[in-house]
């Protein structure tokens, strides 16, 4: 049950990325050009979540990178993230 418990905390912290992630792929028009990887792991130690995206368009750049690690002890993380827009209008 404890590990279910895990499994369902980090899935529900992996939306927001999915989301994000969807936002990249709609791009119409110019240069566009991103990047990301990730990994999850499961077992009798707790379970966790990492991950990094880069991205270059029209309206800016930006980076960021997260991980999520939940065991007995409770749930830790760490996220940093950057950026720059710009109006071509």
């Amino acid at each position: 049950m404890r590990v279910l418990k895990r499994v369902l905390a980090v899935s529900a912290l992996t939306v927001p990325l999915v989301i994000g992630t969807a936002g990249l792929a709609s791009a119409q028009e110019g240069l566009d050009a991103s990047w990301g990887k990730g990994q999850f792991i499961a077992n009798e130690n707790g379970a966790g979540i990492a991950g990094a995206e880069s991205s270059v368009s029209p309206e800016g750049v930006s980076h960021a990178d997260f991980w999520v690690w939940a065991d007995d002890s409770g749930v830790s993380g760490s996220f940093t993230g950057s950026g720059a827009t710009w109006n071509q209008g």
